[in-house]
Parts: C-alpha cells; structure tokens; sequence
C-alpha cells in the first residue's frame, strides 16, 4: 500500500522556524566569534612570528656581535697575556737585578769597611812606630786622632769597641808632656855651625907693632942697626899668661880633627835627642862641654855663649815615659776576627 504523504501544517512550520532563527542567529554569533577569534589568532601568531622573527634576527645580530666581540676578547686576553707574560719576564728580570744590585751595594760596604779598617790599621801601625822608634807622641796623636775623624765618619756600631779604644789612647796622649825636639835640635844645629869660628885656647894674635917715635938721630948707623934686630927678636918671642897650665898647643891639623870631633859629638848628641835617649844625649853634650872648655878660650864672647847654651842644652829633658797603643792595636785584631766570622 502506498502510503500517502502526510502534510504539515503552516503554524507548525513557523512554529519550527521560529525556534530555529534564534538558535542559528546564536550560531551564526558563535562562528562569527570564532572566526573573528581564528583571524585574530592568526594576526597575534602572524604578529608574533613576525617579532619573533625580528627577534631572532637581532638576536643573530647580536650573536655575531657577540661572536666578533668574543673573539676580539679572545684575541685582547692573547695579547694581554703576551704582554703579562712580557711583564713578568722584566719582572721577573727587574727582581734579579735588584737582587744583585743588593748583593753588590752590601759587596761594596763590606769591602768599604774592610777598606777603611785596614786604612785605620795602618794609621795605628804608624802611630805606635812612632812612639817606639821615634818617641813622637805628637805624630802619634794626629794619626791617631785621623783614625778616630774616619771611623766617625763611617758611623759603624761594630766599630764602637775600636773607636773607643781609639780615643783612650788620644786621652792618655794628650797627658804626655811635650818634649820641644825641633827648638832643642835647631840649637844643637846653630851650635855645629859655629865650631869653626870658635878660637882655640893656644892661639893668639900678634900685636901690631907700635910705630916708633921720632927721635933725633944722634947716634950712629951701628946703634941704630942693633935696636932693629931687638925690635924684631922682639916680634918673634912672645909671652902670654895661661889661665889653665895644661892647655895643650895644637898643630894646625890637630886642630882641625879637634872641630870635627866636636861636630861629631854634637851629632850624636842630636840623634840622641831624636831618639830620645838620655843618657847618651846628655853624655856626648857634657863630653862637647868639657872640650870647649879645655881646647877653646874661654875668655871669647863666643865660646861663653857656646858654653852657657851647652849648659842648659845638657840640662833639657829629652826622655819621657810614653804610652803603648795596645789598646787600640788589640781592639784592631778583636774587629777583624769579628769580620771574618
């Protein structure tokens, strides 16, 4: 059987319809919100894939910045630790040097010091062969006092002992009394210079001849030749008063001898002096003393003074008692064993 198609009616058919439009108006809303939310999804992505891009672009700039810089940094580190490596090389040479230059400068000062410590030590040396041979403490006391401005002017605290010692020995110096060796030594000259015009006690002058007077001659030529030949005899003889009656007549050549011998002892009597010996000193000027005395005239002006001047020349002290610079000398030995140690 066929079936017949059933019909709908008008107000159903509206009644669907006006159900339906509200629902596809909503659906409509809703796809057109979707699709708004799809374009506006697509333009944020296509925005952000853009900045992304832009992004990641400069980000690659930045990283080839990065990469230029870094190996520029790179390089800078080469060089700088080049440079460092250089540095601490002269470094490294400029300690060295110093260190030698400190090992010369203390090379230096010490060969300074043993320098002037043998300069001293010989100054000392000096002094006390001056005071042992010669006797002359004035000498003695200006070396002395030069080691003592020297080791001042080094200004050395291990050198304190020896500066000390030094000046002990200045202060016992300076109470030596003074010896005038020079003044003492130019009168034994002046007296050696004058021996040779010192007159000899046997001899004498011949008297001038007294003119004769004037007489009238009444006598004859036989009178007056014989008062002629007495007045000559009496020329030729001679007699004079002998204060000492064992005054000896030299010969010209004993003489001569006599002077020289005198000469001689006033010699010796002056390296006496110099070497301060008294006894012999005194000696040879009393031996000179008694010859003048003896073998000269005594009644001449200057054979009083020669006399007189060898008087008080005999009664001079020339010998005192002078101090050792042991002191000094051991402080000297002490210091250099100290060095060596």
């Amino acid at each position: 059987m066929i079936e017949q198609p059933q019909t709908v009616d008008k107000p159903d058919l509206l009644d669907n319809l006006g159900r339906i439009r509200p629902a596809l108006i909503v659906a409509l809303l809703a796809l057109g919100i979707a699709g708004w939310q799809w374009w506006d999804s697509n333009n944020r992505i296509h925005q952000l894939q853009t900045e992304l891009g832009q992004r990641l672009a400069a980000s690659n700039n930045v990283e080839q910045e990065s990469r230029v810089l870094s190996k520029q940094a790179i390089e800078s580190t080469r060089e700088l630790s080049v440079k460092l490596g250089e540095i601490q090389g002269k470094l490294a040479d400029s300690q060295n040097q110093q260190l030698a230059l400190e090992a010369l400068y203390q090379d230096l000062a010490r060969s300074r010091d043993e320098w002037t410590l043998a300069d001293i030590e010989q100054i000392v040396l000096s002094a006390s062969q001056q005071l042992q041979l010669a006797g002359n403490a004035k000498a003695a006391l200006i070396a002395l006092r030069s080691a003592e401005t020297r080791l001042e002017r080094l200004n050395k605290p291990q050198f304190a002992a020896l500066q000390h010692a030094i000046n002990d020995d200045i202060l016992r110096l300076q109470e030596v009394p003074q010896i005038d060796t020079v003044g003492i030594a130019q009168r034994l000259d002046a007296l050696i210079a004058d021996v040779d015009d010192l007159p000899i006690a046997s001899e004498h002058e011949i008297p001038v001849a007294q003119p004769r007077s004037q007489r009238p001659q009444t006598t004859g030529t036989a009178n007056r030749f014989g008062r002629e030949i007495l007045q000559e005899l009496k020329g030729l003889v001679q007699v004079r008063r002998m204060d000492t009656p064992d005054t000896a007549l030299l010969a010209p050549t004993q003489v001569y001898f006599l002077r020289q011998n005198l000469k001689l002892r006033l010699l010796t009597a002056r390296i006496a002096l110099l070497a301060h010996d008294e006894v012999s000193y005194k000696s040879d000027l009393l031996d000179a003393q008694n010859w003048v005395k003896r073998y000269f005239n005594g009644s001449d002006a200057r054979v009083a003074r020669a006399l007189i001047s060898l008087g008080k020349l005999a009664n001079s002290p020339v010998s005192i008692q002078l101090p050792s610079l042991s002191e000094s000398l051991a402080a000297l030995q002490a210091s250099r064993i100290g060095r060596k140690h």
